[in-house]
């Protein structure tokens, strides 16, 4: 019991640090959000609100996010797959 309310709070921290990752992670690598955030920065250069020095360093970072993002839901699909396949053995 004594070892619960010692481990409790740290619990607690640690369930949401990880719901904060999750979030961060749903922020950073969230498809419509990447392709949303590529349309605003397309607008903004066209509009001559940025620099095509900007344009073209946040693009490269976008399209990065973009990268990473398609091929975790490939691997997701992949294992969702995988899973099903397993299951109807």
């Amino acid at each position: 019991m004594l070892f619960k309310l010692f481990t409790a709070p740290v619990h607690l921290v640690k369930k949401v640090g990880e719901k904060v990752q999750e979030e961060a992670d749903k922020e950073l690598y969230d498809l419509n959000t990447i392709q949303r955030k590529l349309v605003q920065l397309q607008t903004m250069y066209e509009l001559d609100e940025i620099s095509g020095e900007v344009y073209e360093q946040q693009e490269t970072e976008l399209m990065e996010r973009y990268e990473i993002a398609k091929r975790r839901e490939m691997e997701q699909w992949e294992e969702l797959t995988k899973q099903k396949d397993e299951e109807e053995k």
